[in-house]
């Protein structure tokens, strides 16, 4: 009886935490539903009718199809190059032995501990030199130095726990170094992966600091610039905001879903020898 009390308030604690977790999300897409008035009078309560006229209305007003195509651009070429030269570079830093791997290592930790937005001015200064303002690839840029240090952190870890006798066999069989880390231990961090690709991606689609920096057109801006233009002065247009919202979260939202079991074995990696 007391097992199956326990067990109980165990299931009661992980359903409120999942509510918890859901309710927001859940309130969103209904509020994406609703009319200006309904979100005012009735902000917890349901649509009166399930209309996509306001996807269509953020659709045309926001251009939304510009913003998502320059942030799905910007952020899949941000996390492809964080996921090859990260990999690449904690490779090296694991299954090999020099006198620097420390510092090396040290220098990529440096990330973890300085936040970059301490160094705006001189990155809009270099920038500005490398005649990279109001580009895409600015954001690039930054994105990639940004996050390789959490890329690295991760991946070295996982590599560590490899056995590097997988190294030696693919050597016998006729493997150079960069045939072992691409047909032999690529294959096997695809947690690491996921881990990173997810983790790297919520952060790049998300950001509003560095876009607002670096990015004058409208025609190169992303979706949190684009969502900007619904915020009046004196006024604000929630249930298209609410719209924006949606549409920017259902990416992730799915991404997450297909990914999410390489992401929980990629968290939990190196957790259990």
């Amino acid at each position: 009886m007391a097992l199956r009390l326990q067990q109980s308030v165990k299931y009661f604690i992980l359903a409120l935490f999942s509510f918890i977790a859901i309710y927001p999300v859940f309130l969103m897409i209904t509020s994406s539903f609703k009319t200006k008035q309904e979100i005012i009078t009735h902000p917890l309560g349901l649509p009166s009718g399930f209309s996509f006229e306001n996807y269509v209305t953020v659709w045309e007003k926001v251009h939304f199809s510009e913003y998502f195509l320059n942030s799905l651009f910007i952020t899949a070429a941000s996390v492809l190059l964080v996921l090859l030269v990260s990999s690449m570079a904690a490779f090296y830093m694991a299954r090999y032995t020099f006198r620097w791997n420390g510092f090396v290592l040290f220098f990529f930790m440096l990330g973890l501990m300085l936040p970059m937005k301490l160094a705006i001015s001189p990155l809009y200064m270099m920038m500005l030199k490398l005649q990279l303002l109001d580009t895409h690839g600015a954001l690039i840029i930054v994105y990639v130095a940004g996050h390789i240090s959490f890329a690295v952190f991760v991946f070295y870890g996982f590599f560590r726990t490899l056995p590097k006798d997988l190294d030696q066999s693919a050597r016998i069989d006729g493997c150079n170094d960069f045939q072992v880390y691409y047909k032999i231990v690529l294959p096997l961090m695809r947690p690491a992966l996921a881990t990173v690709s997810i983790v790297d991606s919520i952060g790049i689609w998300n950001d509003f600091f560095y876009p607002l920096i670096f990015i004058k057109s409208t025609e190169l801006g992303t979706i949190p610039l684009g969502m900007l233009t619904l915020f009046g002065e004196y006024d604000t247009d929630w249930n298209l905001l609410f719209c924006g919202l949606t549409l920017s979260s259902l990416p992730l939202i799915v991404a997450f879903l297909f990914a999410s079991r390489q992401f929980i074995e990629g968290m939990t990696t190196g957790a259990v020898k």
